[in-house]
């Protein structure tokens, strides 16, 4: 009713605290995280070392490195009532309806749940960090019909998650490609999931409703979900040759081109930059080629004729692809690395918490007279 809000549809553009965890630079296409560029996290560190950046605000001693990386291993094993849990869901469930129920479910047997200090919750959020690439893996072999693998203590996190999807141990290049994919994907500042995470325990709730909160909204196809349609988009092309005509003829008819534009970045996204690199070698790799080839045609297309450049869903599909990740399992990954950002910025909302509580303009009817029941 009143004339005098401003009404930010989408709380676009709209500052609602301050963070030190991560900055976009939408302007330049820079990601810092931390104060380290996303450039120099790729070439030189790895998905570990980047959990400990977000938690802690400082890269970690070996010390420091060792002892989180300890935690995660001997934390990636399921109890075996989460394991007849997962195996009493149907078959047809969606992996993020499952990974959403699995995750609130391990809060029952945490005794410490409800104890928000930062000690407490370093150990859920590892605990969450470690069983969440665990409970995608099993759930997917449920599905099929097969047995889950236990965990690899002789793995990281990124090569042990696709050995307990596959059975089989990746190799070096394989295992280092799905460790920057984790980096790229670990946080991305108040994007939906992560706006909800912090509303979640603005509130003072326990850090597995948080993060339940997030994967819940991760799982909305305008947020988690674009690198799929990306990827049915480049099978329904089919060929390199039918991809323009199949592009300029969904721009005629009005429809979205999948993993193009970006609400903060005016030009390439940087995680762009890494994800199209290993989409091309992934391709040179297994001999997939044209995958990688038909998002090139795109890409040229969409810059030339619509301005647009490619965003982080845009060639982590063709990635994705090659490396033999099924097509639904994108945004669980999707989750399985940006975890740890949830993690994080829960970690700062409680530091410092004040209730998010924001306000709406009414604009519905005023002064009606209420109507018995029999009278209308």
């Amino acid at each position: 009713m009143s004339t005098e809000n401003i009404v930010a549809e989408g709380l676009k553009g709209v500052v609602i605290g301050k963070s030190e965890i991560c900055f976009i630079d939408g302007k330049r296409g820079k990601l810092i995280y931390r104060g380290y560029d996303i450039h120099d996290l790729v070439n030189h560190s790895n998905f570990e070392e980047v959990v400990y950046l977000l938690w802690y605000g400082k890269l970690p001693t070996k010390k420091n490195f060792d002892d989180l990386y300890k935690s995660l291993v001997t934390n990636r094993a399921l109890s075996k009532e989460a394991i007849s849990l997962l195996k009493s869901f149907p078959k047809k469930a969606t992996p993020m309806e499952v990974l959403r129920t699995a995750i609130s479910t391990l809060s029952l047997t945490d005794h410490s749940a409800d104890d928000t200090s930062f000690e407490a919750n370093v150990k859920k959020g590892i605990n969450l960090t470690a069983k969440t690439a665990t409970i995608i893996a099993a759930f997917d072999r449920m599905r099929n019909g097969k047995e889950p693998i236990e965990p690899s203590p002789n793995l990281n996190h990124a090569a042990n998650f696709l050995y307990m999807l596959t059975g089989k141990v990746p190799d070096e290049m394989i295992s280092r490609f799905f460790d920057i994919c984790l980096i790229l994907h670990a946080d991305h500042e108040l994007n939906a999931s992560t706006f909800a995470a912090r509303v979640t325990s603005s509130t003072l709730s326990d850090l597995y409703s948080a993060i339940t909160s997030a994967v819940g909204t991760l799982k909305g196809p305008l947020h988690g979900g674009a690198n799929i349609e990306v990827m049915k988009m480049l099978i329904d092309m089919g060929t390199v040759d039918k991809t323009k005509d199949y592009v300029r003829t969904r721009l005629a008819e009005r429809k979205r081109i999948m993993g193009f534009g970006h609400r903060v970045y005016k030009t390439e996204d940087p995680r762009a930059t890494h994800l199209r690199r290993m989409s091309k070698e992934m391709g040179e790799k297994t001999g997939l080629t044209k995958w990688y080839e038909m998002s090139r045609v795109i890409e040229d297309l969409m810059l030339n004729e619509k301005g647009m450049y490619p965003n982080v869903d845009f060639y982590s599909a063709s990635a994705y692809y090659t490396m033999g990740i099924p097509i639904d399992l994108y945004t669980p990954i999707f989750a399985l690395s940006r975890v740890s950002g949830w993690i994080a910025h829960v970690l700062e909302q409680y530091s410092n918490n004040t209730l998010i509580r924001p306000i709406a303009e009414y604009v519905g009817p005023n002064d009606l007279t209420y109507v018995p029941i029999d009278k209308r």
